[in-house]
Order: structure tokens, then sequence, then C-alpha cells
């Protein structure tokens, strides 16, 4: 029994990700399909527009077997550290035989060489020059690796691109036994804010539901009848979408009240830009402002996003890079369906890591402030965390109660 493997964020599902899906079970040859997701915030650093649990449930109806959680330390990330944490938990369930990820271009051998030219010499050296000038990493490496190798710079451009080479990456140092399935992307672009047709970008859906806290009629062309289903029943009973300024004055409240030296721990941080955040945070009005006056090439305003959700979170520099040594140390399950349950039992005979169904069995809620030198409990603490920051944005009161990771099981889906 093997199994495709995929890491996602489904924010939501939608028809690109039902067609990614069949792609991969009919390239891989497999029956079964696994998607490791991000939790309540995104790996740009926003929250989440509908809660993990939620999405997992869209998902599986969708067609994915076995939805499980990639941990916060992991999914809130750059690039790199975001793809080699979904490999690690994908690689140690020891049931993935195929990795399937979307891109620009699904030519291996152009994304097989830029994957190893991060490593080249003369490549690092113009990486480094280009990083002094203030650009951000992104632009940083294409330009070093269209002087050394000609490939285009435009190929590196997309995100999706991005997080390609760095998945090829990560299998080549952590699981060489996976084998790793590029599928060119359809019709729309990552970043298109309009929906054009039953193909659309999940941020072109996500801002739809934003402006009028509804499905439009472009909306539903562009999402499964499945996922349509869930997100009536979400938004009749208030339990999203997620509000993005909700936690405007949370954040600002934290970074004006904490120490530079606090703030000098957070990850991602350098360059004395504690000093700035500082001076920025007492002079915006809320977050919107305060992203735009610190915003600058080396700081976008993911990578801004990203440290300022792990203040909010209370993560450091020095957690991250032990849970950087260590990887995922759980499989935590989100949803799954009859022939996902086949894939738990067969997980559970074959993986080194412990399945979470109820967080209560690893973690209680007294517990997560003082926790000591348990890595796999403080991993786990993160998550509930950003979980209950996460129900914040919630709009409505009966949904901005915390501890939901402590009553909420994995959600089951019958055939």
């Amino acid at each position: 029994m093997k199994a495709v493997g995929f890491i996602v964020e489904y924010n939501p599902f939608h028809n690109g990700h039902a067609w990614h899906l069949a792609q991969a079970k009919e390239l891989s040859g497999c029956e079964f399909s696994v998607g490791v997701m991000s939790g309540n915030f995104m790996q740009r650093g926003e929250p989440a527009l509908f809660d993990k649990w939620k999405r997992a449930e869209m998902a599986v109806q969708g067609g994915v077997d076995l939805v499980i959680e990639l941990p916060f330390v992991f999914a809130v990330r750059s690039a790199q550290y975001f793809a080699a944490g979904g490999i690690r938990l994908l690689s140690r369930l020891g049931i993935i035989s195929h990795v399937c990820f979307g891109a620009e271009t699904n030519q291996a051998k152009i994304l097989d060489t830029i994957a190893k030219a991060e490593d080249q010499p003369e490549v690092t050296a113009l990486f480094k020059q280009n990083l002094k000038k203030g650009v951000t990493y992104a632009a940083a490496l294409s330009q070093a690796i269209e002087n050394v190798y000609g490939i285009s710079g435009k190929i590196l451009s997309s995100p999706n691109t991005i997080l390609a080479v760095e998945y090829l990456r990560a299998i080549a140092k952590y699981a060489p036994e996976l084998i790793p399935l590029p599928i060119k992307r359809q019709e729309n672009q990552y970043h298109d804010k309009e929906i054009k047709g039953c193909l659309a970008s999940a941020s072109a859906i996500r801002q739809a539901i934003y402006d009028t806290n509804a499905l439009t009629p472009a909306a539903l062309q562009a999402i499964p009848a499945t996922t349509t289903e869930v997100i009536n029943q979400i938004i009749q009973t208030k339990r999203g979408p997620s509000r993005k300024d909700s936690l405007s004055a949370a954040i600002l409240a934290r970074l004006r009240t904490a120490e530079l030296a606090r703030l000098k721990e957070l990850p991602e941080i350098g360059e004395g830009l504690e000093y700035k955040i500082n001076e920025c945070s007492l002079e915006a009005e809320n977050l919107t402002e305060f992203l735009t006056m610190l915003k600058s090439k080396r700081y976008p305003q993911t990578r801004l996003q990203r440290i300022i959700t792990h203040a909010i979170i209370g993560t450091t520099r020095d957690q991250i890079s032990h849970f950087d040594q260590t990887g995922p140390l759980y499989t935590r399950i989100l949803a799954f369906n009859g022939q996902g349950r086949q894939l738990l039992k067969q997980i559970s005979q074959q993986s080194d890591l412990p399945l979470i169904t109820k967080t209560t069995h690893f973690l209680n809620s007294r517990e997560r402030s003082n926790l000591g030198n348990n890595p796999l409990k403080n991993m786990l603490a993160i998550d509930t965390l950003a979980s209950d920051i996460y129900t914040l944005t919630l709009p409505t009161s009966h949904w901005n109660k915390g501890g939901l990771d402590f009553r909420q099981t994995p959600i089951y889906v019958p055939w």
C-alpha cells in the first residue's frame, strides 16, 4: 500500500487542487493520497481563510484520503524550511512513494539544475553579493542562477516554482527514496486576483469571499460542490471566514511592549530590524500601516508577516533552530476517509512517529506554561497556541474561545 503525498495549504480546496490530485494519482499510479497541510496560519504569515479542520474536511470531501498537519514551526517559514518540514514528515510516514507539487514548469531537468545550482560556489558567491545589494532572497538567487547557467530568472519568480526547487533539495537531503512529480500549473497564476473560469487561484477565491462574506457566482464555478457545501455551512454558523485585520491591535500591543532583546530573538530577524520594529510599532495606527512602514527590498511583506506571527505566538529563533534539527515529531491527524483509515493502520505499523488523534493524550492546556525539555510537547504546544490566537480572527464570539485543539477530534468523512 503506497500513497502519493502533497505539501499543501488548501486555503481553500478548489478545482485546481482537484485537478492536481487526479493528475498525481494517474502519473504515480498510486491509489491512495496524503496531504501534509499547514495549520491555522499560512506560509505567508497570514491566518487561514478557514480553520485547519474545515479545510482538511474540504480536502477529504474532494478526494484526498488523509490530511495531517504540518506543525506551525515549519508551516510559517520561508520556502526552504516549509519544504523541508513537509518532506521530512511525508518520508517518516513510511507509506509515501511519490511527492507531487505544482510549478510554472514541469521540466524536471530545469528544476533539478536549479535545485543543485544553489550549492555551487559561483552561484553562492553571486547570491551573497546580490543579497548585500538589498534584494529579496528569491531575486538574489534567480539572478545568480541566470548569470551562471543562463536559465531565465523568470522561472524562479513564481512562489510555486521556488517551492518546487526547495522540495527537490529537501528530497535529495532527507528523503532520496521519494519520487518527485512536478506538474505544470494550469491557466491561472499564483497571485491572480480575478476569477476567469473554473480554474482560479486560491488568492482570487479568497478575495471574493473576503469582499462579500459569501460565495459569489464566480467563486462557485472555481470550487467543487463539496467545498461549496462546507463553506456555506461555515458561513451560516459564523465559524469563518477569518478577519485579516482582527489581530492588528493585539500584534501592535505585543510589539510595543516587547523588549528589544526579545524582538531580536524572533525568527528571520537580522540587520538590527528589531529597532525599526519597535519604532514603527509606536508610530503605526494599524497593522497595514505598520507593514507599509517596515517593508523593504530585504524585508518584503511576506517575511514581515511571518515575523509578527511568530511574535504573537511567542516562538523564538532558538526554538525554531532546534526543531529544524529534529524535524517533525508527530503525525497529527486532521481528517480522513475510509481509505485514509487503512493508511493510518499502516502508518501505525511502519512509522516511528506517534499518531495524534486526541491532543490531551500528549498535552493538556495546564502543561503548556511549564513543559521543560520535551521537544514533542513543545512543538505541539506551539500548534495549540497558534490555534488559540487564530480563533480570535473568527467573526463571532462563540468561535473566539481558546482550547479548540483540546476539544476538536479528527473529522471522518464516510465513503
